[in-house]
């Protein structure tokens, strides 16, 4: 059997403290706002010299990138997950169902989706490599839309870039809302996260199939 791919104890040992660091560093902008992560106090929470955690990550720009990919993944796998336990095949519930576990794993996680949908790091650009899960997210909404209309469900326009353009808008002005205004009410009973099936019935009856005809 081959062991090329499990990896040795030192890089499992890398692979851990790296997992500490962005742990301890999600904690902290929990604690102190996204921006104000200091590698110092990062260091400090671990017991680690400074030099230390340079060996690990050069820069405060390089957890942020290491953290951007990390929440990508995890709320692309919160919606991959959802859809794929759901019980129905209606191609207009599993979008919602999905846009429904991305919006509560967005109210789960503010820091990440502070990092992930808000700019709030000045001069912060995720790396491709970061930025890659965000894109596969991208890409299963536009996959979703067009099954919608290949089902008839939807106008042609819904999975054009303006539709997925629009659909992410409303829904991030959602949660946008909710976060803003209460951070820290469940998404059942949020204000604004609680419309969130009422905006999709509205995208979905602006790009109704019939959207264009007298």
């Amino acid at each position: 059997m081959s062991t090329a791919a499990v990896p040795d104890r030192r890089t499992r040992r890398r692979q851990e403290t790296i997992a500490e660091i962005l742990d301890v560093a999600i904690e902290l902008m929990e604690a102190e706002g996204v921006p104000a992560l200091s590698l110092s106090a990062v260091a400090r929470r671990l017991g680690m010299r400074p030099p230390s955690l340079y060996q690990y990550f050069p820069s405060k720009m390089a957890i942020y990138d290491a953290l951007f990919q990390r929440g990508a993944e995890l709320f692309l796998a919160a919606q991959r997950d959802a859809i794929a336990a759901a019980t129905t095949d209606d191609v207009i519930e599993l979008q919602l169902i999905g846009t429904t576990a991305f919006a509560r794993w967005c109210m789960r996680n503010p820091v990440y989706s502070q990092l992930l949908f808000w700019r709030t790091i000045p001069g912060f650009e995720p790396s491709p490599e970061a930025f890659a899960p965000a894109q596969e997210a991208l890409a299963d909404l536009r996959k979703h839309l067009q099954a919608a209309v290949d089902a008839g469900r939807l106008h042609p326009d819904a999975a054009s870039d303006e539709g997925v353009a629009v659909f992410t808008s409303v829904t991030s002005g959602v949660l946008s809302q909710q976060m803003a205004n209460e951070p820290d009410v469940p998404f059942e009973e949020g204000r604004f996260s609680r419309l969130l099936p009422v905006v999709l019935e509205m995208y979905y009856q602006h790009y109704a199939p019939t959207r264009g005809k007298r």
